[in-house]
């Protein structure tokens, strides 16, 4: 028993130095393992190009704040591959050191430090690599904006040297801020050479600033200057010569000071020459503007003229024969108006607006007739003469409308008089047709209100007669008789017929009510009271409603059933 008590724990502690022997090799080629990645991550970054980064923008000869960053840049490069280098090496000795004697606790320790260390300079390298990219491509774009700026400099010297003549009196004011743009350059070379890259800098935005404003100043210079030297000059002397020309060819212009209006226009043109010599280009821009049209207002003047002269040279003639044919119209018309008016009474003050036309007319014609001979004389501008021959030709064509219409209105008298007539001839043709009619119903008599309609009507036609045959009569007052006259000779047609009506359906209802007579007295009442209404009263429609509605109490639907029958066959009845 005690024999096997010992073997066990000799195998036990076999077995345990052997699980601790495993654990201490896997834990020592776990440690090894993160020490070759180490190794593997410091070769790569110090496989990094940093170094010719930096002498690539070492060359580049930075200036100002970009050298003062280039220096922190360098200075971080500098400790990452020294400083923090040498802590790197002596970290992962240790580490080496710790796994090799077995000490994997403190190995793992110590690696996972060297790991912190490394992944702090891989952070720096990654911003210093990123710094001074920016740098450089920020100092290649400064670089290009330089070299642009000096190209255009440089374009400038040229185009002012071979287009001088193009800047007029700007060109030494010109040259002067070129001169300066040029001393700025120089004194940038000077400064960043000599070592004040800060100075440098001022100075090189400075002669950038100024360039563009150049640049800007020559551009515009040329086309104000081309306007001044050329344009408003030729301008000028055209407008001279045209009105010299004008003058002498009798032209007389409605203002008289069309020369001190032109010499206005020659002293802006010189004041503007004298702003240009001073640069202050925004001044000139501005009065060449009103320059402009003050010319075109010049030009305007003179245009109308010559407009209006052709104009009152083709219309001159027609002018006065239009005055003539109104003239001649009114007369008749007048004559015509005086005829009609003893036959029609006028409603529309014809005869005072035919009056009126006529003064008109003799004040355009009196116009016309004074100005003849100041046309002849050159007394008049023909702005002015257009001016009246415009409004009289306006005046003309207004007064031919109205007199136009008045004739219309004396035809309309005559054609409404003769409408007028034929219409009393149907009138009383259709009164006679409506008598006879009546009179062949053989009815015992007429309702008073049916005969007092009839005599209306009559006596409404008698007055259209009357009215029509009075030596002057008043067409007004006829078309308003006409009216009325239609609409009595309507209304009693439609009466008429009613009345008719009415009496046939009362005979009728009568006498297919009399089959009740004896079986129903209600039905003997109505007819009764029927034929008092009828014959006596002469009422037929309150006799109808009487014998009707009594009807319809004892047979519903006979009275609509007996009066549909009627007006089928209206024509057998």
């Amino acid at each position: 028993m005690g024999s096997n008590v010992i073997i066990g724990v000799v195998i036990g502690l076999v077995v345990l130095a052997a699980v601790l022997y495993l654990i201490g090799y896997l834990m020592k080629k776990k440690n090894q393992e993160r020490l070759n990645e180490l190794d593997k991550r410091k070769e790569a970054l110090f496989d990094l190009p940093v170094v010719e980064e930096v002498d690539e923008v070492k060359k580049m000869h930075l200036v100002g704040q970009s050298q003062n960053t280039f220096r922190e840049w360098n200075q971080k490069w500098t400790d990452v591959s020294t400083k923090s280098f040498a802590e790197l090496e002596s970290q992962i000795f240790e580490v080496e050191s710790q796994n090799e004697t077995f000490r994997f606790m403190k190995g793992k320790s110590a690696i996972e430090s060297a790991e912190r260390t490394m992944t702090e300079m891989e952070e720096e390298v990654e911003g210093i690599q990123a710094g001074l990219k920016e740098l450089r491509e920020t100092e290649e774009r400064n670089s290009l904006a330089v070299q642009q700026a000096l190209d255009v400099f440089e374009e400038l010297k040229t185009d002012l040297k071979e287009k001088k003549d193009n800047f007029g009196p700007a060109l030494p004011e010109i040259q002067k801020q070129v001169k300066n743009v040029e001393i700025e350059f120089t004194q940038f070379v000077t400064l960043n050479t000599s070592g004040d890259p800060i100075e440098a800098r001022e100075v090189l935005d400075d002669a950038e600033k100024h360039t563009y404003e150049v640049q800007a100043m020559m551009q515009k210079v040329p086309a104000i200057y081309e306007d001044l030297d050329k344009t408003f000059p030729s301008q000028i002397d055209e407008l001279e010569k045209t009105h010299k020309k004008m003058i002498a060819d009798d032209f007389v212009l409605p203002e008289d000071n069309f020369e001190e209006r032109l010499g206005h226009v020659k002293k802006h043109v010189e004041r503007s020459l004298e702003d240009l010599e001073k640069i202050e280009l925004d001044t000139v821009e501005t009065a060449n503007k009103e320059t402009a049209e003050l010319i075109d207002d010049l030009y305007t003047t003179l245009e109308k003229e010559f407009d209006a002269k052709k104009y009152v040279l083709t219309n001159r003639k027609t002018i006065g024969e239009y005055i003539s044919h109104a003239s001649r119209n009114n007369h008749q018309l007048m004559v015509e108006l005086d005829h009609t008016s003893q036959s029609y009474a006028l409603n529309n003050n014809e005869l005072g607006r035919a009056r009126g036309f006529q003064t008109e007319i003799e004040e355009l014609e009196r116009r016309n007739r004074n100005m003849e001979p100041q046309i002849d004389k050159h007394e008049l501008p023909y702005s002015e003469v257009q001016v009246f021959y415009k409004d009289a030709f306006k005046v003309l064509d207004d007064i031919e409308t109205k007199q136009v219409e008045i004739d219309e209105d004396l035809h309309e008298l005559r054609k409404g008089e003769k409408e007028a007539s034929e219409k009393i001839e149907k009138y009383e043709f259709r009164l006679r047709n409506l008598k006879r009619y009546v009179e062949q119903q053989r009815l015992p008599g007429l309702p008073g209100d049916y005969l007092e309609f009839f005599f209306v009507a009559t006596d409404r036609v008698e007055e259209l007669s009357k009215s029509l045959n009075k030596i002057r009569i008043n067409m007004q007052d006829i078309n308003k008789l006409v009216s009325l006259c239609d609409e009595d000779i309507e209304l009693l047609d439609q009466k008429t017929y009613d009345l008719v009506d009415a009496a046939a359906l009362t005979e009728q209802m009568m006498q297919y009510a009399n089959r009740y007579r004896h079986t129903h007295p209600d039905i003997k009442v109505a007819i009764d009271n029927s034929l008092e209404l009828f014959n006596k009263e002469y009422r037929y429609q309150d006799a109808l409603d009487e014998i009707g509605t009594a009807l319809e109490r004892v047979e519903p639907g006979a009275f609509k059933r007996i009066e549909d029958f009627y007006f089928n066959n209206r024509d057998l009845v």
